[in-house]
């Protein structure tokens, strides 16, 4: 422990600091009043690593103590409770103005705001999301002139932002006031309602915003240098720009875990140092003015490259790294990487909660502790030397990156190692540095920068291709559900003790060849004459961790049993789950049997009226509940594959969003009602489930499924169709009902259908006494526990007739919360009332999730603030 101090009290700054994130104000207080009294028993125990022990508990301490001093100050200056209001704001903007489509956004932070009809401005200092909603094509370059450091006066309309609605989704609020300081939207309508101006010249909001500037200047020089499909690319991987990069490409780049390259990290400082280091040595500076130099330049570059947590943390260490060659104390990475980390916890203690700088330090750590033991294990090939040391940085970064990557993504390629161990050195070594000699080129030489560019064009179509093509191969890319905190501490454990067990390979190299600096440690400068933290002295270990072979097996059987727990977290749940998910405007209804089938009805849909000519509206990444609500939440659940899913019918909100459940989710089955509909959205569903060869079939009434041992589909509707499909336009009344039993409970899933639909389900029922099949009961099919209330709650549906005949406990309606259709109705809610069924909102309640055993069923909601 005395060998690194300084990272022995990092890790405890960051232990401290980490509890103090997921606890209130009263646990922080009980943790660091627990860990006062831990402090005091050591100091009156007396051991020899007292000294240090104590100033570690401090840190800890002070770290928790520092987190939740900043989180009782991260509060909104504006009294007001959660509600809409009619403002007027004057502040300055604090940040870069992005223009996508018709939405202009910033940050402001206000000095004086006027809610309602208020008589006076309230003088406070309140930050602000400011989100302006453009009405014409011209008004984008309006808004493009605005620039960080600008004064602005606003009007429009203040409001919370949106809270989490469903378990495990994103928690836009939270992730405003931890990351931001924002506590309050601002929703301008039209750019008459901005009145901006210039603001002081040399505040840290100007100095900034022409740092903005450059960056976009630059990023237009690159756009001239690059085609439309690739100069996105470019900026993000040579300038940090990532507001360009095509949605699709970033999701190709993330399948396979490649992400990383289009973050500006510790290698694009490094070569950023490189080549300044070159020009200034062709200046024939000395060497401690060139250092200094170097450290002087790595903060305007890190400012120019956007100040993301993993280039701050790559330009402290650099910077670090520089000074100590400067002292001629340059000795230990990973003393370095601890410096960084306190320093930036302490200068912002919410970066704990930021999954790039989670990321960045645990990788870099990674690689500082395992490579060596890792590359002493493999052969030693003198002429494949450089190409093991890359294969051991890689493995290393996947297997230390993997458990955030789960915990976070929730999916891992199998190919991602090949993909990174091809990709990382051809983009970082080749495609990187041409890009970024190409933009100077190009400021000096136009030619010269277009002839360069263009070789690294041709790069990147192989590199497109490679990523597209390896990317498609969905049989090796897994999903595993969100694993619990506990897990991710116990990987880490079981990789470190594999790694410090791992024997060295049999013939030893030189000792003098032995002296070569690690890929992962020459971009930082560091040497390798330190043990590693977690290296225990021989004599302290227990018996059975003295032989190399026992420890080994007992670290991979370790590893083995994290992940099969991991993939399979509910294998040994006996209970059900019915999770009706908040869509919005829509259905999409998620079912786990209790035997582990996993089954989904719709999923939801994000309508446009976009008329034509508008087409300049349309965003980069616009908002599509497929991709960024239904399918997260899948994968989050451990959704490996849907054994079922079910279309209750054609019309876009209810299937727009299975687009993007059928891409990224494989599925098993289809059952669906049997017709056809002349919309884009309906016959692109129908052609992707053709194209992967996904069985379909018709529910029509009387069809049943037998799921599993306790869960059972009955089709109540729509009727046969007979011979061919047929072509419905309006399809509310050819919905798919579905009568749902699992165990003893039931639920009536009744998609869109109106009271004339229902009538005629009745009328059948009673005319042909349908019953169960015979493999379950004989009871008539009546009385239910839950209603899935039809078509939102329209005031069409969910007739008198209909409630007494199937007299449910409780009805879940799905519906959005800002909807102009008035669902649900007050007709409906009031029926509802009358016979005494508890009636929960997905716009009001959130999800709403039912829990269903052998003792019966209990619901779970997730409240809206």
């Amino acid at each position: 422990m005395n060998r690194r101090p300084l990272v022995w009290f990092a890790v405890f700054w960051i232990a401290g600091s980490s509890m103090a994130a997921h606890l209130s104000i009263g646990g922080g207080a009980l943790a660091i009043s627990s860990a006062a009294a831990l402090l005091l028993a050591l100091v009156l125990v007396g051991q020899s690593t007292r000294r240090l022990a104590v100033v570690c508990l401090i840190g800890c301490m002070l770290a928790a103590g520092e987190r939740l001093w900043a989180d009782a100050r991260n509060g909104s200056a504006l009294d007001l409770p959660d509600a809409s209001y009619e403002a007027e704001v004057t502040g300055t903007i604090v940040s870069a103005v992005e223009v996508d489509g018709d939405r202009a956004m910033f940050r402001v932070t206000a000095d004086a705001v006027r809610v309602g009809g208020e008589a006076a401005p309230r003088k406070v200092r309140e930050r602000l999301l400011v989100q302006v909603r453009l009405a014409e094509r011209p008004h984008q370059e309006l808004a493009a002139a605005w620039h960080r450091g600008g004064s602005v006066r606003l009007a429009g309309e203040l409001a919370r932002p949106a809270g989490v609605s469903n378990s495990g989704g994103f928690d836009y609020r939270r992730y405003l006031e931890s990351s931001q300081h924002v506590h309050w939207l601002l929703k301008v309508k039209g750019i008459g309602a901005v009145q901006a101006a210039p603001g002081p010249g040399w505040t840290a909001a100007a100095v900034l915003g022409r740092v903005d500037a450059a960056r976009d200047w630059l990023g237009a020089r690159m756009d001239r240098l690059y085609p439309a499909d690739q100069s996105g690319y470019m900026k993000g991987l040579v300038l940090g720009i990532r507001e360009d990069l095509d949605p699709e490409q970033f999701q190709q780049f993330s399948r396979l875990g490649l992400t990383h390259i289009l973050a500006i990290s510790g290698l694009h400082v490094a070569v950023f140092v490189y080549a300044l280091g070159a020009v200034l040595r062709l200046l024939r500076l000395t060497r401690e003015r060139l250092l200094l130099t170097l450290i002087a330049a790595v903060p305007f570059y890190v400012l120019l490259s956007g100040s993301s947590p993993s280039v701050v943390r790559a330009g402290l260490m650099t910077m670090l790294a520089l000074l100590a060659a400067r002292m001629d104390k340059l000795k230990d990475g990973l003393h370095l990487l601890a410096a960084a980390a306190v320093a930036m916890l302490i200068w912002n203690p919410s970066f704990i909660q930021d999954v790039g700088f989670q990321l960045s330090f645990a990788v870099t750590a990674g690689l500082i502790l395992f490579v060596p033991p890792v590359r002493r294990a493999m052969p030693n090939w003198r002429k494949g030397k450089s190409l093991l040391d890359l294969l051991a940085v890689t493995v290393v970064a996947q297997a230390v990156s993997f458990p955030l990557t789960v915990y976070y993504f929730n999916q891992f390629h199998l190919l991602s190692i090949p993909a990174n161990l091809i990709l990382v050195p051809f983009i970082s070594f080749i495609v990187m540095p041409i890009g970024a000699v190409a933009l100077v080129f190009g400021l000096l030489w136009p030619l010269g920068g277009q002839l360069l560019a263009a070789v690294s064009v041709y790069a990147n179509d192989w590199t497109f291709l490679l990523v597209s093509w390896l990317g498609e191969v969905d049989a090796v890319r897994t999903i595993w559900a969100t694993p619990p905190l506990w897990w991710i501490a116990a990987w880490y454990l079981a990789l470190a003790v594999l790694c410090r067990q791992l024997p060295a390979a049999p013939a030893a190299v030189p000792k003098e060849t032995d002296e070569t600096i690690p890929l992962h440690e020459a971009s930082a400068g560091m040497e390798r004459d330190a043990a590693p933290i977690w290296e225990l002295l021989e004599e302290r270990k227990l018996s059975i961790w003295r032989r190399r072979s026992t420890g080994l097996s007992l670290a991979m059987l370790a590893g083995a049993a994290l992940l099969f727990y991991a993939y399979f977290p509910d294998m040994l749940k006996r209970t059900a789950d019915v999770d009706v998910i908040d869509v919005g405007q829509g259905d999409a209804i998620f079912i786990r049997t209790p035997q582990g089938k996993r089954i989904l009805i719709d999923g939801g849909g994000t309508l446009s009226f976009r008329k034509p000519g508008e087409e300049w509206k349309q965003r980069s990444d616009p908002f599509e509940v497929g991709s960024k609500v239904v399918v997260p939440l899948l994968m989050k659940r451990g959704v490996h594959s849907l054994d079922l899913l079910v279309i209750s019918h054609l019309d876009s909100d209810h299937i727009r969003g299975l687009q993007a459940v059928l891409d990224a989710i494989p599925v098993r089955a289809i059952a669906w009602n049997g017709s056809l509909k002349h919309a884009e959205d309906a016959e692109g569903i129908m052609r992707t489930a053709l194209r992967k060869g996904i069985p379909l079939y018709r529910a029509e009434i009387g069809k049943e499924w037998k799921v599993d041992a306790d869960t059972e589909l009955t089709v109540l509707w729509p009727p046969a169709a007979g011979e061919g499909i047929p072509v419905i336009e309006d399809q509310n009344d050819d919905s798919v009902v579905l009568w749902m039993r699992i165990y003893q409970s039931t639920f009536l899933l009744s998609g869109d259908i109106s009271s004339t639909a229902e009538s005629a389900i009745l009328s059948r029922m009673r005319d042909q006494n349908t019953t169960l099949s015979s493999t379950t009961s004989s009871k008539k099919l009546s009385r239910i526990d839950v209603l899935k209330i039809a078509h939102h709650g329209s005031k069409y549906s969910t007739s008198e007739e209909w409630l007494r005949y199937w007299k449910p406990l409780q009805a879940a309606i799905s519906v959005g919360a800002t909807n102009t259709y008035g669902h649900p109705h007050p007709d409906v809610l009031k029926r509802l009332e009358e016979h005494g069924v508890t009636a929960l909102r997905t716009d009001q309640n959130g999800e709403i999730r039912y829990r269903v055993g052998l003792s019966g069923i209990y619901e779970q909601t997730i409240r809206k603030n």
